[in-house]
């Protein structure tokens, strides 16, 4: 299946009450389709899965694949630490109908390249869904060396990877050592535009909350020979990128599209919203950008 360029790792919407707003999230899915976005991610690293339990994530996977119905590429966020429960999640993710699960390294534990290797072919070899591994070393500790990533590759349905460890050495070696059908996401907006000028295929964005239109004019631009204006809006919009990660992510993007006018609440705990220093940081730079989400959708 075409799975699309452009996915939005969506947040989770929260009532005033902090329980998930299931209604609202999908109104917020279908409004990231028309600003833009060819698919979303539900209960990623934005969609705070460490707070959602397992009946919340399946609830929340339903619902907003019933939302989108055939419109867009509906990619859970299932991977684990545990090989078990990464199986098991992505088996009932399947069931509730995505379309695609999305593989976080495994964290904590700190496995060697063997045991990723082992843990990513199990979880794929119990679905028929796409899988799209995710290295962000950041959160995890462990890096997902490109070596294991070219051996993963031959795996028939692990189909791409989300690369957010930020270096274009080793995703460069990606691109060089997969086929042409295994598709390299960028995992950081501010390496999305280095990344697709490497032979990179998309990106799966933060900030395409609030300019997914502008994001998918910067690859229409690019991917129609017009570099150089596709690397300008890059540019552009790099204030904000760098605005929405000024605390750790969710938090500046929950902000924003509370300040924005989609509510979508406040983080769960441990998270906590943005100090005052940094909420004026993100406040001031949105009012530099045309914000493409239909704000219409909020209620």
């Amino acid at each position: 299946m075409e799975l699309g360029r452009l996915f939005t790792a969506m947040v989770t919407p929260f009532d005033g009450e902090g329980r998930v707003d299931y209604e609202q999230a999908k109104r917020l899915a279908l409004a990231l389709l028309d600003s833009g976005s060819d698919g979303v991610v539900v209960a990623g690293t934005t969609g705070e899965r460490p707070t959602l339990t397992d009946e919340e994530q399946l609830k929340l996977f339903a619902a907003v694949k019933k939302a989108v119905g055939g419109r867009g590429t509906v990619m859970a966020g299932t991977g684990s630490n545990c090989t078990r429960e990464g199986l098991e999640m992505t088996k009932e993710a399947e069931r509730v109908g995505v379309d695609a699960v999305l593989l976080v390294v495994p964290y904590y534990n700190k496995p060697t390249q063997e045991g990723l290797f082992e843990h990513f072919k199990a979880i794929a070899g119990g679905t028929k869904l796409p899988c799209i591994l995710y290295n962000v070393p950041s959160r995890t500790v462990t890096n997902l060396a490109a070596d294991t990533v070219i051996r993963l590759s031959q795996v028939d349905n692990i189909v791409g990877i989300k690369e957010a460890s930020g270096n274009l050495d080793q995703i460069t070696k990606i691109i060089a050592g997969t086929g042409e059908d295994f598709l390299v996401y960028s995992g950081n907006d501010s390496d999305t535009f280095p990344i697709l000028a490497l032979g990179g295929y998309g990106t799966i964005s933060v900030a395409s909350h609030l300019v997914g239109a502008q994001i998918k004019e910067m690859f229409e631009k690019f991917l129609g020979g017009k570099v150089a204006e596709a690397a300008h809006i890059h540019r552009r919009l790099l204030p904000l990128i760098d605005a929405l990660f000024v605390v750790s992510n969710p938090i500046p993007i929950k902000y924003a599209l509370n300040v924005a006018g989609f509510p979508v609440g406040k983080p769960r705990l441990p998270l906590t919203e943005p100090d005052e220093k940094s909420a004026a940081q993100i406040e001031a730079v949105l009012k530099s950008y045309r914000i493409d989400l239909p704000l219409a959708a909020r209620h």
